[in-house]
């Protein structure tokens, strides 16, 4: 939390013209700006997908508690679901796709960058709870939308493309359109 309330980050934002530099900048404050808000209203829990994993290990708790299969079949394919963003964002950096938790503490996870499990806190892969909480909201809004419909429209297989790693930008002539330091 002392990163997001008085730390002090310099970002390097570079663009082919002065224009889209501008551009990326205001885009980068407001993306700041909105993390900031989001984490100071309801604070921050571990990113990178690991607070939902810790959840989903609640699920098979709260199943006992259901009366019968129909809703217990819910909870599984929901526990499955709270999985998924952890094991993609791994899928996608060349990691294994099935992490595991390999400890008790809540702020210990997988972190892709360092391809290794450490405290994410303390490494400061963090999400706004805010955010978190409406992703799981809206996710049920959307399932509980198709429970209700008649038909469903299935998109077969998406080719996802790979990530190519982006060069850095060539140095500008004079016209001072190069990186241009962002401070918060």
């Amino acid at each position: 939390m002392a990163r997001l309330s008085g730390g002090i980050a310099i970002l390097q934002v570079g663009a082919q013209t002065e224009v889209e530099l501008k551009d990326k900048q205001l885009r980068i404050e407001d993306a700041v700006n909105a993390t900031e808000v989001a984490a100071i209203d309801e604070g921050v829990v571990v990113g990178g997908g690991c607070s939902l994993l810790r959840l989903s290990l609640k699920v098979d708790r709260l199943k006992e508690l259901l009366e019968n299969e129909e809703q217990k079949i819910g909870a599984d394919i929901f526990k499955r679901a709270l999985t998924y963003p952890a094991r993609l964002i791994a899928k996608d950096e060349g990691a294994n796709g099935s992490v595991v938790l390999s400890a008790d503490d809540i702020r210990y996870g997988y972190n892709t960058a360092k391809d290794r499990y450490e405290d994410l806190m303390e490494a400061g892969i963090l999400d706004p709870t805010t955010v978190v909480r409406c992703c799981v909201e809206h996710a049920a809004s959307v399932a509980k939308n198709f429970q209700k419909s008649n038909a469903v429209v299935e998109i077969k297989e998406i080719k996802r493309i790979p990530r190519i790693p982006m060069p850095k930008p060539m140095p500008t002539s004079d016209a001072g359109i190069g990186p241009a330091p962002i401070r918060l």
